[in-house]
């Protein structure tokens, strides 16, 4: 299986936590394969509103959220 990993992000209401003002806002950046090509979408993403503390983008294994059990057994 492939281990996916979803770029997104939007304005949050506290910058030290993922809790996303407008859901509605939220930015869908992509759905990545690997790894490094979800830190590459991320890091251009972020580098855009790097002036803006309140812009935050994240990459979320999506994979992990597919099949939990499997994850721990490895």
């Amino acid at each position: 299986m492939s281990k996916l990993h979803l770029v997104m992000g939007g304005r949050v209401t506290d910058p030290q936590t993922v809790d996303f003002a407008d859901l509605n806002a939220v930015e869908f950046v992509g759905l990545f394969s690997d790894y490094d090509s979800a830190e590459k979408a991320w890091r251009a993403a972020a580098q855009r509103t790097v002036d803006d503390a309140e812009m935050k983008y994240v990459v979320v294994p999506v994979h992990r959220l597919l099949t939990p059990d499997t994850e721990n057994a490895a």
